[in-house]
């Protein structure tokens, strides 16, 4: 533990920013297999994917998440539903 003071806020800091990621992390992962569960069973729907992109999306707003992978990741899942509906 340090004993400066700024040092001890900046691990306070850290620990709540780090939860607040890991949060944000997991509810898009979550969503993310819930969607590809999802197109699995075939039932999977734009709206569905709507949602998922959604939390990408706000991973990216959080700065969890870099646009490129995001926009990367929303495209596999885009591409993933297209060959599940044909």
């Amino acid at each position: 533990m340090p004993n400066i003071k700024s040092a001890i806020k900046r691990v306070k800091v850290t620990e709540k920013k780090n939860l607040r990621n890991r949060m944000i992390k997991s509810a898009m992962r979550t969503s993310v297999k819930k969607f590809e569960a999802a197109v699995a069973a075939g039932s999977a729907d734009a709206a569905l994917l709507s949602a998922t992109s959604g939390a990408v999306d706000r991973a990216v707003a959080k700065g969890v998440m870099h646009k490129n992978a995001a926009n990367r990741k929303k495209a596999r899942l885009a591409k993933r539903l297209a060959k599940a509906q044909a």
